[in-house]
């Protein structure tokens, strides 16, 4: 059972059938938000979504980066992420013509970030999650 269904802009519905979502700086303690911190914290959500999901592909969606505040600090200027960071497993029909879609199922873990803790849904999620090439992307199975 899926806990949501969402329409990609080239047509395809993929479900979504696992959501992780955290705060995206939640545990930042010191410091300030900025490509280094960034950069190290996308990097360790994708590690984790890897560990967490060792047979499927996880891809990264870029997130936009946003500057507030153009004063450099020691590390830079200020650069923020959107507020909630999100792993989630996605599933479809077969991507390979060749497979039978009552025996396979295409899957693709997906790593972004979203300004708010909502369910993406339909055609309501973020942009960049809509244009995913699931067919480059997405990888058979057999149930």
């Amino acid at each position: 059972m899926s806990l949501t269904k969402i329409a990609l802009s080239r047509g395809r519905s993929i479900e979504l059938t696992e959501l992780r979502m955290s705060s995206t700086y939640g545990d930042l303690l010191e410091g300030y938000p900025c490509a280094p911190v960034n950069d190290m914290r996308i990097n360790a959500l994708v590690r984790s979504t890897q560990r967490a999901y060792p047979t499927t592909r996880v891809h990264l969606v870029p997130p936009p980066r946003e500057y507030p505040d153009r004063t450099a600090g020691a590390f830079g200027p200020v650069e923020v992420l959107p507020a909630v960071a999100c792993a989630g497993a996605f599933r479809s029909t077969p991507v390979s013509a060749s497979h039978d879609p009552v025996l396979y199922r295409s899957r693709l873990t997906v790593v972004w970030f979203q300004p708010t803790p909502t369910t993406p849904s339909g055609h309501e999620a973020d942009p960049a999650l809509l244009d995913l090439d699931w067919e480059e992307l997405a990888q058979d199975h057999e149930l």
